[in-house]
């Protein structure tokens, strides 16, 4: 089980590590626009995101 975990965590941080390494700027701009949000936009960014995880996740398995 804790293979799987780090499997995933690892697979995490190398795609969150694509667009930085890629593009910087592109990150930095979508980085600036994060921090001017509101909570309630945040907020659902991470739902969305957790959901599109959760859908994929149940796909795939």
């Amino acid at each position: 089980m804790w293979e799987t975990i780090f499997l995933a965590i690892a697979l995490m941080l190398i795609i969150e590590g694509i667009l930085p390494f890629l593009s910087p700027q592109i990150w930095r701009d979508t980085f600036r626009r994060m921090m001017e949000a509101n909570d309630s936009q945040i907020r659902f960014i991470g739902l969305s995101s957790m959901l599109i995880g959760l859908i994929l996740l149940v796909i795939v398995s």
